[in-house]
């Protein structure tokens, strides 16, 4: 089972990626919606158990451990462990995954893969079926080295009622958010940029978000 984690100051993202226990969490975006966000470049795909070791839990009737998706530079692989299917066609072993491939794991998952953004590495999948994760989320976010929340269609969260664009983003294995105006780090006020951790709570003019960060049980 995954569980919520109560915010922890000073955790970075360092902290978590070391630990296995935080390289992933929640983005919770007020009046958009929750989205399950991986930071690794392998992530299984998977029914949730008891020792918490998917990184993607699938509510459904699927194996505990049922395909791999996995970053390879600047693309993205899937490797079938039970049952998959790529735009209608059974993986043996790998596959390529492409914006727009149709993914689906057993008889009844369906997934829409999504690179939106051409000048960021970080993909999206979406629920083409009535399944979710658990916690549930609106998509899954396979983040790499940027994510992108704004208004326009490219972004990675479209957030149509926002003026601007704000990016979270990698760098040095901390966590870091921008955008052109001046933003609130957990009661902290920067122009421009600052570092987040993964149980952060940001806002500025016109926006509101937070992190939440996930850990086994």
């Amino acid at each position: 089972m995954f569980k919520l984690e109560p915010r922890l100051r000073g955790l970075t993202a360092m902290d978590y990626r070391g630990s296995q226990q935080f390289d992933k969490f929640m983005l919770w975006i007020d009046a958009v919606g929750g989205f399950w966000v991986c930071l690794g470049d392998k992530v299984t795909l998977g029914q949730p158990t008891a020792c918490g070791t998917v990184d993607v839990p699938i509510l459904a009737d699927i194996s505990s451990r049922h395909a791999r998706i996995r970053r390879d530079g600047e693309g993205y692989l899937i490797e079938a462990i039970r049952e998959v299917q790529v735009d209608g066609l059974e993986v043996e072993k790998m596959a390529a995954l492409s914006d727009g491939s149709r993914i689906t794991l057993g008889e009844g998952v369906r997934l829409a893969f999504r690179r939106p953004h051409a000048l960021s590495a970080t993909a999206r999948l979406d629920f083409a079926s009535h399944h979710r994760t658990q916690p549930s989320a609106d998509a899954v976010l396979l983040m790499a080295d940027s994510c992108v929340l704004g208004p326009k269609s490219s972004s990675h969260v479209v957030c149509r009622e926002w003026d601007e664009e704000v990016i979270l983003y990698r760098h040095d294995e901390q966590l870091y958010c921008r955008t052109k105006a001046a933003l609130t780090i957990d009661g902290v006020r920067y122009q421009g940029r600052g570092r987040i951790t993964v149980n952060s709570h940001i806002e500025g003019e016109g926006f509101s978000l937070s992190l939440e960060g996930i850990r086994h049980s």
